[in-house]
């Protein structure tokens, strides 16, 4: 049974949603910090 807070919103929802968001977001920051390290190296 998932946890809902007053918007209707499940744990679950928010898992996924974050997912949807930070695993893009994590990739571009390490494709970022590779190519700069090219530049420094």
């Amino acid at each position: 049974m998932a946890i809902q807070n007053a918007q209707g919103t499940t744990t679950t929802q928010l898992v996924l949603a974050w997912c949807f968001v930070g695993i893009p977001l994590v990739l571009g920051v390490l494709q970022t910090l590779v190519n700069a390290m090219k530049l420094f190296h």
